[in-house]
């Protein structure tokens, strides 16, 4: 070992952007900050790449949009960030009666949306405002706290004190979600599009008794007091690059291609091993800090400090994520309906209530969904900067697909084969409710090839270090100390003094948010 006499105030282990929220405030604060990333490039999950090298476009490949993150975070520390509203919510295509029909939601034109959802059913515009409304006294009530202390589940209770709000309460933390669902919406579609935010990441249904589910769909719907998911102008990366620049300018030393290998708890000296390799070097470093921060999951954390760890039911991932880039944006088989405006928002498939029972119960029973859910997001129809002018000239587009219902165990004996057959399941459900082939309007690289490149949890877990996937780190848990012990924390403290959690497996992390990474730094800075 090649042992260098070096010393931080604190050493960050990962540079996703909650590891760069904690060093820019660790500096801002006046500390010695080092941060050790494994791979080639800062920014983890949240970084924009070249995806398809024949062309110039900066795709996310592992994130896709911005509800959680907090405007003070950004303040605080000076970040050059935008956020765009996407114009159109959601589009949900189906088939009834033989005829190709569809939902179509707007952030902007409430009376459009009363006139589609009553058309779904006369009383689900009335129902969808009802739940929209629990959403908002829990968001209104809880959301300003996530950059605070923790307080006791008794303490937040006492909080919802009107006859409204104690009902809010038991419908989002007491009662599984689908209950809150089934009482006020009637339409089988509609019951889907609200479900899939209890499920997006999470292998559960609507009535799982363990209500991650509710959870789930709780920080789907929380963000900013108002749950709506917007677009990074620049794409999924302009996040990252901002903190870096940041970071740059407060001093933090940042390394890439340097992997921890273990970790030396010392009380108020801990130790830190890494391997730190460049093109003419592989130097095997140690170096020490008084406090550490762990922005990657505690599994990885227990595997740094030889200790076992053990993963419950819960925690396994379940989505799978593909990119592609498009020529063309392919025609809709529901007339009146312009590809535009259909794949503006989130866009829906095979994502009826029904369906969604009938895929969690096929997955539940180790089978790939005969019908695959999933919805699909086309960043370029809101943010076109992440294409070349050429390009966007042209009319390219890029998509990006989630599926549901597709956990860690479906890939683990052949996770190529089992790819290969997710694509295609994706292909023919999509292309059921196009008037044209997904295929026909894919771009193709100089060898012919397609632009599609899909990321399983399996690919989850070995290129960005999520265990079984889990792109929250592990399962989410709720909003309020769930143990005694934890009420008036960060919810950032590990069993050894002075090393925290800083990424989504914190309390109160998962997502885009940087929530963690703040509350990590509060707690090493003693506040």
């Amino acid at each position: 070992m090649k042992s260098l006499p070096t010393f931080h105030d604190a050493v960050v282990v990962g540079a996703g952007h909650n590891g760069l929220v904690a060093a820019c405030y660790l500096a801002a604060a006046g500390r010695r900050v080092l941060v050790l990333e494994r791979s080639g490039y800062l920014g983890g999950a949240t970084t924009s790449q070249r995806v398809f090298p024949d062309y110039d476009a900066r795709l996310s490949r592992y994130a896709y949009l911005v509800s959680l993150l907090p405007p003070k975070i950004v303040r605080d520390l000076g970040l050059d960030l935008t956020l765009l509203q996407r114009r159109i919510a959601s589009y949900t295509p189906f088939v009834r009666e033989g005829s190709h029909q569809g939902l179509l939601l707007s952030n902007a034109d409430e009376l459009h949306n009363r006139l589609n959802l009553e058309a779904l059913h006369p009383n689900d515009y009335r129902g969808y405002q009802k739940l929209q409304a629990v959403n908002q006294i829990v968001a209104g009530k809880t959301w300003n706290s996530f950059l605070q202390p923790l307080r006791s589940r008794r303490a937040w209770e006492r909080l919802f004190a009107t006859n409204e709000e104690k009902a809010a309460w038991r419908w989002l933390v007491e009662r599984p979600i689908g209950e809150l669902i089934e009482t006020h919406i009637h339409d089988d579609v509609l019951r889907g599009v609200l479900l899939t935010d209890a499920k997006i990441g999470a292998f559960t249904h609507a009535h799982d008794p363990s209500l991650l589910q509710n959870r789930t769909y709780f920080y789907h719907v929380v963000g900013n007091g108002t749950g709506e998911w917007r677009v990074p102008a620049g794409g999924m990366g302009s996040l990252a690059e901002a903190l870096e620049q940041r970071a740059r300018q407060l001093g933090v030393t940042l390394l890439t291609n340097a992997e921890v290998l273990h970790l030396r708890p010392g009380g108020q000296r801990h130790t830190v091993v890494y391997r730190h390799k460049d093109k003419l070097h592989d130097n095997l470093i140690e170096t020490h800090a008084t406090h550490v921060l762990m922005n990657a999951a505690p599994a990885v954390l227990s595997k740094l400090l030889n200790q076992p760890s053990a993963a419950t039911p819960e925690d396994e991932g379940s989505v799978f994520k593909i990119n592609l880039l498009l020529g063309k944006l392919p025609r809709l088989r529901q007339s009146g309906v312009r590809p535009d405006d259909a794949f503006a928002g989130t866009f829906h498939i095979n994502q009826s209530y029904g369906q969604l029972m009938v895929s969690f119960g096929e997955a539940a029973s180790s089978q790939l969904p005969t019908m695959l859910p999933g919805e699909i997001y086309c960043h370029t129809l809101t943010d076109a900067s992440i294409l070349s002018p050429e390009l966007a000239r042209q009319g390219y587009h890029t998509l990006t697909f989630f599926g549901l219902d597709l956990p860690y165990r479906l890939f683990v004996q052949n996770n190529e084969t089992a790819k290969t057959t997710v694509i295609g399941k994706f292909m023919s459900g999509l292309n059921a409710y196009l008037d044209e082939p997904l295929e026909s309007c894919l771009a193709t690289d100089r060898n012919g090839n397609p632009c599609l490149e899909a990321k399983s949890p399996v690919d989850l877990e070995r290129e960005v270090g999520l265990p079984q996937g889990n792109i929250f780190h592990n399962a989410l848990g709720w909003f309020f100390a769930e143990q005694e012990s934890e009420t008036g924390t960060w919810g950032v403290d590990t069993e050894h003094e002075n090393i925290y959690l800083c990424g989504s497996g914190a309390r109160r992390g998962g997502a885009v948010s940087g929530i963690p990474g703040h509350n990590a730094a509060m707690r090493a800075l003693g506040k």
